[in-house]
């Protein structure tokens, strides 16, 4: 029984229901009226339903596809202009009692380097990603109850957000742990998180108990309807994701837009964010083993269809995916990625050594944070360091309102463009600092109201006088 606004999550995600839409979408794919019809309705702006998106997934009308493309890329322009926030993941601990076949923090893999970093460690990390230029963090950590209480991750936060060295703040951080209580969400709440967020891994009920054998994340109800206990425990901005290649990308691509339209039917809200990773190779792992990896073309494609399905939803793309792939994403949808990142614990002070096995995947875009703040700019984006919503609170519905309304351009661009100088300022090599300047002085007429285009420009020249964090 399908009914989005249940909270179980066995009828907000109804296998019947996904099963149905696959069946639909592929006896409408080369259907042109129809096609034409949820296209239109696309361009709306207003978001499409799970089995129209479908429809448009499964289409295999190249002149169509094209018109798909391009509408997602306007739609993200429209609303998130160019800009790309940066942040970066920070992994705590890798202990886990987990039993998940896809992960090699996996309990029973006995050859990885188990470790979990002390306070002062954690303070020596923080300090190496100011020193990149990071703002924004998003915490990791496996789930073990001895090793990772709630308390151990809510420790780790405040340590976090007192460290200022040179100039260098974390002023957001995102956090990414296992699905918890009402309880833990308000602790986690009133630590002043950003989004929390959950990949589902899969969302087929039947993979997802296979792919998960032993462990509390065995129990697919409590981990799917983490996102309702989150939101009832204060968090306004929660994020979802599914890991592509662990089951069909069909069946995933309907279920993740069912859980989107679940969160706006009962929290009047939808995720702040979705993120599309895709297995990758890591210790123990061998994506081969899993027989439903997805090719680049396709995954462009999901990217552009969830963008004009939730148009209003920030996407995420981490150091997963290649340069190139992510060069060719970021047009249709994407808002934000991750840059310089090392997915080991304790990977940002120490250097990683090639033989090191406890990273939870192989990065595919090894470059440096500068070299990725450089390239986007020459790709004409703004790259983001701003966090100013959460810390205005305008976050949950108030930052949609926000992003529906179009006053986003007086807020995010002036920002992005000051936090920008204050990378340029603090962090960048000569050449980086040197395309920064010149795109900073093009795009500042591009802030709509006269008042806000005067006040950063003021703002512009006081950071390059010394001051610091000017926001909207």
């Amino acid at each position: 029984m399908y009914d989005a606004k249940s909270t179980n999550a066995e009828e907000f995600i109804s296998h019947e229901e996904v099963l149905s839409t696959l069946e639909y979408a592929e006896k409408n794919k080369n259907n042109l009226e129809l096609i034409d019809r949820i296209i239109a309705k696309a361009k709306l702006r207003q978001g499409l339903s799970h089995r129209e998106a479908a429809v448009l997934l499964d289409c295999e009308i190249e002149e169509k596809n094209q018109e798909i493309y391009a509408l997602a890329e306007q739609i993200k322009k429209d609303f998130y202009g160019n800009r790309i926030v940066m942040f970066a993941p920070l992994y705590l601990s890798n202990y886990c009692i987990n039993g998940c076949l896809y992960c090699p923090y996996h309990l029973k893999n006995k050859h990885i380097a188990r470790k979990k970093m002390t306070q002062e460690e954690i303070r020596k990390e923080v300090i190496a990603l100011q020193d990149m230029g990071h703002k924004r963090l998003a915490l990791e950590a496996g789930e073990d109850p001895v090793n990772n209480p709630i308390d151990y991750i809510l420790e780790c936060i405040d340590t976090i957000y007192s460290i200022k060295h040179k100039n260098g703040a974390i002023r957001r951080v995102n956090v990414n742990i296992a699905a918890t209580t009402v309880e833990n969400y308000q602790k986690l709440r009133d630590a002043g998180i950003g989004t929390y967020i959950l990949f589902q891994e899969t969302y087929h009920k039947e993979s997802y108990e296979k792919l998960h054998p032993t462990g509390p994340k065995h129990n697919y109800a409590y981990h799917t309807e983490a996102m309702d206990r989150a939101m009832q425990g204060g968090i306004d901005d929660v994020g979802l994701g599914v890991l592509f290649g662990l089951e069909l990308y069909r069946y995933e691509f309907a279920a993740l837009l069912m859980h989107a339209e679940h969160l706006e039917e009962v929290f009047g809200v939808g995720p702040h964010t979705i993120s599309v990773p895709r297995i990758r190779q890591a210790d123990d792992i061998d994506p081969s083993s899993f027989a439903n990896g997805i090719n680049d073309d396709i995954f462009a494609k999901i990217v552009a269809c969830i963008r004009v399905a939730v148009p209003y939803t920030g996407m995420i793309v981490s150091t997963r995916e290649s340069k190139e792939c992510r060069e060719r994403v970021l047009k249709l949808g994407v808002s934000q990625i991750s840059g310089g990142s090392k997915t080991s614990v304790g990977g940002y002070a120490q250097p990683e050594e090639e033989d090191d096995n406890s990273q939870q995947f192989e990065v595919s875009d090894t470059r440096t944070l500068d070299e990725v703040v450089k390239w986007l700019m020459d790709l004409d984006f703004i790259p983001s360091f701003c966090t100013a919503c959460y810390r205005e609170g305008r976050t949950g519905d108030r930052f949609m309102s926000l992003l529906k309304s179009g006053q986003i351009q007086n807020c995010c661009h002036p920002n992005a463009l000051m936090t920008l100088k204050e990378y340029l300022e603090d962090y960048a090599s000569e050449a980086t600092k040197t395309t920064g300047e010149a795109l900073i002085q093009k795009e500042i007429g591009n802030i709509p109201k006269e008042k806000v285009r005067e006040i950063a420009r003021e703002n512009l020249l006081k950071i390059e006088k010394g001051s610091r964090d000017f926001r909207f």
